[in-house]
């Protein structure tokens, strides 16, 4: 995160999607030792590996990389009676879903044998059934769907979503929201509802992990909203 962040903060307000994809995939693979590559090229798995959601504001386009979400609301022809309604933008990976679903029923089934949601909460056995299953969709990264972690990024599996230029809202995110809403605020309500409706995350909405008691949370959370 640290790394794609710094090349974003640096990197020529004209670039293009394919420019940034070559250069933070360079910034990345120099900070590989060259006696790594060799393991990096077999275990996908082990690399450095973030995700990101861009906005150019030169290019009107939004640029989605990895598991990341947005809405985006026109605003031309705006009138306060009828609210616009946003359009979401997801590019999830392509197995989270069967990964969820997995995790669910182990914990159902845990459940019914005696064990409390409390207990699961703060140890999430039931996540563990899904670990191998996680690990080789890992190494399917850059394959199957794109991150950044240093090798080529497959174009294909970029979100590419162009803007017209009239006025926009836009709101950028990662996947740390079960429901992204137009404001912050409205995002953070329904997070919390989800904390207190189904803490196991495995029915209103299907995660690879639970909230754990200790955390405010079940998973990193960003969220930006601007218009232009």
């Amino acid at each position: 995160m640290q790394l794609a962040s710094r090349y974003i903060r640096r990197m020529s307000k004209e670039s293009s999607c394919e420019q940034f994809l070559r250069g933070v995939t360079a910034l990345f693979r120099k900070h590989y030792k060259k006696s790594m590559l060799e393991r990096f090229t077999e275990h996908p798995e082990d690399r450095m590996t973030c995700s990101a959601i861009i906005f150019s504001r030169l290019k009107r386009e939004i640029w989605m990389i990895g598991d990341c979400m947005g809405l985006i609301t026109p605003l031309s022809n705006y009138q306060p009676s009828i609210a616009p309604t946003p359009q979401l933008l997801e590019n999830p990976k392509p197995y989270e879903g069967e990964l969820a679903a997995m995790r669910a029923a182990e914990a159902e089934r845990l459940l019914v044998n005696g064990h409390t949601i409390d207990e699961l909460c703060r140890n999430d056995i039931a996540r563990p059934v899904i670990l191998p299953r996680m690990l080789e969709t890992m190494r399917e990264q850059n394959v199957t769907y794109s991150v950044i972690d240093g090798f080529p990024i497959p174009r294909q599996h970029i979100r590419v979503i162009p803007l017209d230029f009239h006025p926009w809202e836009i709101v950028l995110a990662s996947d740390g929201y079960p429901v992204l809403c137009p404001t912050l605020a409205e995002s953070e309500v329904a997070l919390q509802h989800q904390l207190a409706t189904d803490p196991l995350n495995i029915r209103t909405f299907q995660a690879t992990k639970a909230f754990h008691p200790d955390n405010n949370s079940f998973d990193d959370r960003s969220y930006i909203r601007f218009r232009v």
